[in-house]
């Protein structure tokens, strides 16, 4: 077997068995396929959609590539997934809330990509919080806190990393199959018992198409489960941003608020609460998502999940009294605007993407992968779909490292957002349940 005849079968039109998939898997990780092959690969699958089982055994190859955690813990092991967006820092409340309900969480997350945030460059905001660990330190936090948000090392689906470098200079990211690859190969070397993911929709969203989102959630939740993990999605909304807050500090602020019971975003919590359920009932903790969704409610107002995540954080090199002193220990930016709509009314429509991407420009993002990120700037107070806005209600608030780039994103915001005289309706957070 080697990498010519097996693309040639590719080209051919015919079927890969799992072992082809398996050699071209541990070809990529280990060099023995080149860059060349691998684009061809890419665009072969791209050209010429696999169907179920290709993805299946495309996805267990590359998962097999590297490290495959394995657990012996009294709980089951759980994890969730989301295509990203603005504003979406679910993860920081729903990890401990999980492990305050039973659960053991490796959360291995990313850094921001495009316009839309990263988890573990939020995680970063706070002082010095470690995101990278290696496997046998992960295994020990998720054993004795309940959960860690971290990022994944090199020995994870190291075959995922290289062929996810060539789709980005050969135009084949968007491929259903290889995205569904590329993300369930890196979670189900988690060694999960269930997987719940949040795939978004709308202006903020990589897939701003329902219909595309609809096929990428299908296609994930059929093969996580073809692959033997329990899983269901959410279809959600990003036609806005998920919290009234986009930058790293200002979303653990919005995700502390909620830990600890100081208000927080209603979205953001019936999110929470929504992927929470699904993902208690997956593991076997409850009967249903619903009795799910009170449970993980329990653990908030209760300051079990603040506690989890306390532990977590000291853990992990932070501060020890983070939970009790977290508006003291959090980055702030020098400069604050508020910017005012042009005229009064109800927003009616947000480009989210392009909110995203003036974070990004205020620094708290990467245009180029060297880019050092400023963890206290972006948007707070951001007016959502449906509020009325007026000279005393701002569209947002900007925190800026200088008043150059204030006005840079205040342009940007007053472009992005469109105000309707008439009162306009919020969208629909959660469109379809997919299991």
């Amino acid at each position: 077997m080697d990498a010519r005849a097996i693309l040639a079968r590719l080209r051919k039109g015919d079927s890969l068995s799992a072992d082809h998939y398996g050699w071209f898997a541990r070809g990529l990780a280990d060099g023995t396929v080149s860059d060349a092959q691998a684009g061809a690969f890419a665009m072969a699958i791209c050209k010429s959609p696999i169907g179920r089982d290709g993805r299946v055994s495309l996805t267990h190859a590359m998962r097999d590539s590297g490290q495959v955690l394995d657990w012996d813990l009294p709980g089951p092991v759980l994890d969730k997934h989301s295509t990203g967006g603005v504003g979406d820092t679910v993860s920081l409340p729903l990890a401990p809330a999980l492990a305050a309900c039973g659960a053991y969480v490796p959360m291995l997350s990313g850094r921001g990509l495009g316009h839309t945030g990263g988890t573990l460059d939020k995680m970063e905001a706070i002082p010095g919080y470690r995101a990278i660990l290696g496997n046998a330190e992960l295994a020990r936090v998720v054993r004795d806190v309940g959960c860690a948000i971290v990022g994944a090392s090199g020995e994870i689906a190291p075959a995922d990393k290289r062929l996810y470098a060539v789709r980005d200079v050969t135009s084949t990211v968007e491929s259903i199959d290889l995205i569904t690859a590329s993300i369930l190969s890196k979670k189900l070397s988690e060694g999960l018992d269930g997987l719940v993911l949040d795939v978004k929709t709308g202006s903020g969203a990589f897939m701003e198409d329902p219909a595309d989102a609809l096929a990428l959630a299908k296609s994930l939740v059929d093969t996580a489960q073809g692959a033997g993990c329990r899983c269901t999605a959410l279809l959600t909304d990003m036609s806005q941003p998920l919290a009234p807050s986009a930058g790293n500090a200002l979303e653990v602020i919005e995700a502390m608020e909620i830990l600890t019971g100081a208000g927080g975003s209603d979205r953001l919590r019936r999110l929470v609460l929504a992927l929470g359920g699904e993902l208690l009932a997956l593991g076997g903790l409850v009967a249903n998502a619903a009795e799910g969704e009170a449970k993980i409610d329990s653990a908030f107002t209760s300051g079990a999940a603040a506690e989890v995540f306390g532990r977590m954080v000291a853990t992990l090199g932070g501060p020890t009294d983070f939970t009790a002193r977290w508006r003291d220990r959090l980055p702030s930016a020098p400069v604050l605007v508020e910017i005012r709509p042009k005229r009064p009314g109800y927003i009616a429509s947000i480009d989210t993407r392009a909110l995203g991407e003036a974070v990004v420009h205020l620094g708290g993002g990467r245009l180029v992968q060297s880019d050092k990120v400023d963890p206290a700037v972006g948007l707070s107070a951001i007016a959502g779909i449906g509020d009325r806005v007026d000279p005393e209600v701002p569209l947002a608030r900007i925190h800026a490292r200088d008043e150059d780039s204030a006005r840079a994103a205040a342009e940007v915001l007053h472009d992005a957002t469109r105000v309707s005289e008439a009162p306009v309706a919020p969208p629909d957070l959660i469109q379809e349940r997919i299991a």
